[in-house]
């Protein structure tokens, strides 16, 4: 696939973000280096409001991403409640590897699923792949 490089610790993962998002910044966790926060703005489309967004990410963990603004409707198509993060891929179908990096998957996923958000709120049809989250589903993505 292209998406895979050997030993993608944090400090790789930073430096794609960097490269690809500068508008991201970061945090490390103190208590715990290979563990990192992404926050920053993210636009899909020119004429789509900017959204705020958290990304968190544990090495050997998927990472999960939290829309921070603009507020979401009440009960959102994709969306892990227990979690508040978006579902983005189906943890059975894709498994996350820490040799994977954030910003060429994760981001434009989220930039897709926000994508299609704004077009379910207005057509409330929502074009993006779709699969059933089962109480299976919500399990692993929310341990």
């Amino acid at each position: 696939m292209g998406w895979a490089k050997p030993a993608y610790n944090p400090m790789i993962q930073i430096a794609d973000m960097k490269r690809l998002y500068p508008q991201f910044e970061y945090s490390i966790n103190a208590h715990n280096l290979s563990s990192l926060t992404f926050s920053g703005k993210l636009a899909p489309h020119i004429n789509m409001p900017d959204y705020f967004i958290r990304v968190t990410y544990r090495l050997g963990k998927s990472p999960r991403v939290k829309i921070i603004k603009p507020d979401l409707v009440e009960d959102p198509p994709h969306f892990y409640k227990k979690s508040n993060s978006l579902c983005l891929y189906r943890p059975d179908e894709f498994i996350w590897k820490k040799e994977y990096s954030i910003a060429k998957i994760i981001i434009p996923w989220v930039s897709s699923w926000i994508y299609f958000y704004e077009v379910w709120k207005e057509t409330d049809v929502w074009y993006g792949e779709e699969a059933e989250h089962d109480i299976n589903i919500e399990k692993i993505v929310n341990d």
